[in-house]
């Protein structure tokens, strides 16, 4: 497991503003060479720090009007099974196995309403292995909080 520091920290933090920034750019903006910047990109993408590079979407302007979080409680054991059934399906944006009243966290985003009935209903509560659901409808959202300080 890496050991980050300041710098490490301070890349890591312009990254998440914008994945696209150049290597002279990051290096400028924190103060080091390219190749000092570069490889410790680098070093982080080895260690799996960086899991990748992407774009953050405004979901509402692609066409992904609803957006929402919805519980599952699970037959206990199922949580790989279940994953890979909600991984297939359309809008899935983040599943999470968690601890307390219900097992799996999801953020989903689907055109309308209409649609998110229809992925909870006719497809999230389809698969055996759900036992029932719970669907948070999320109203406005900021994206832009740092984790750890980052």
């Amino acid at each position: 497991m890496s050991r980050l520091d300041r710098v490490d920290r301070s890349i890591l933090r312009l990254l998440r503003q914008d994945g696209r920034a150049s290597i002279r750019s990051v290096a400028e903006r924190v103060h080091v060479s390219r190749a000092n910047a570069y490889a410790r990109i680098s070093r982080m993408v080895d260690d799996g720090v960086i899991r990748g590079f992407t774009a953050r979407v405004d979901h509402e302007k692609a066409g992904q009007g609803a957006s929402a979080y919805v519980t599952l409680r699970i037959v206990q054991n199922s949580w790989r099974t279940v994953r890979e059934q909600l991984l297939r399906l359309p809008g899935v944006a983040h599943i999470a196995l968690v601890g307390g009243d219900y097992d799996v966290l999801m953020l989903v985003h689907t055109a309308d309403n209409r649609a998110l009935r229809e992925l909870v209903l006719g497809s999230i509560q389809s698969i055996p292995e759900v036992l029932g659901t719970r669907t948070m409808l999320v109203f406005e959202e900021t994206d832009q909080i740092p984790a750890d300080g980052l």
